[in-house]
């Protein structure tokens, strides 16, 4: 009976944790996966066997990057995966099949601003993503003369941008939940 119930716990045990592990490296697969690269983001690239082929890069403004024998490469707005495969077909001309590895060491160009009647206005880095109630956190909340329920955000560049309307009070009171978007990296949220 004892042992019997041993290995019930034993199986149970490995069977949750085993679930526990999976769900844990498919949410971070997914994340690290899905991640779009923006200007301001810092890489790691190398190339197995290739000592002399291993660099970090910061993706510049423009969305690109340098690398050896690969020359300009765009980033901003691919994930590392492409990328690496991208640096292997630039690099075959050179090497006989390269193995390159992409690395995201630091996600600073994945950003949003927060600015007007908060705490702490700024700029703050989205790691992975961020909704509107997460950010007016991180902003330390309004200030006493801030008109919460009049909060915007604005989404795009250019001649494309728009504003998206957010109520504090309706959020918080549990209704029209779909003003809680998740920010994009650029999004400004206007507190007045």
């Amino acid at each position: 009976m004892i042992q019997s119930l041993h290995k019930t716990v034993v199986f149970t045990l490995l069977l949750f944790g085993g679930a526990m592990l999976s769900t844990s490296t498919a949410r971070a697969q997914s994340v690290s996966g899905d991640y779009k690269l923006h200007a301001g983001d810092k890489i790691e690239v190398s190339v197995w066997k290739e000592e002399e082929l291993k660099r970090l890069a910061t993706v510049r403004p423009d969305g690109k990057f340098s690398f050896p024998l690969a020359g300009e490469i765009q980033a901003a707005g691919r994930a590392a995966d492409e990328i690496r495969i991208e640096i292997e077909s630039r690099l075959k001309k050179y090497i006989p099949e390269p193995v390159a590895t992409v690395t995201v060491v630091e996600v600073t160009g994945n950003v949003i601003y927060v600015i007007g009647q908060v705490n702490k206005p700024g700029t703050y880095v989205m790691n992975p993503e961020l909704n509107v109630l997460q950010a007016l956190s991180l902003a330390a909340g309004g200030t006493p003369f801030a008109k919460l329920d009049n909060i915007i955000v604005i989404r795009g560049t250019g001649a494309a941008q728009r504003s998206l309307p957010f109520r504090y009070s309706q959020v918080t009171e549990g209704k029209s939940l779909g003003q809680n978007i998740l920010l994009e990296s650029g999004d400004v949220v206007v507190v007045p």
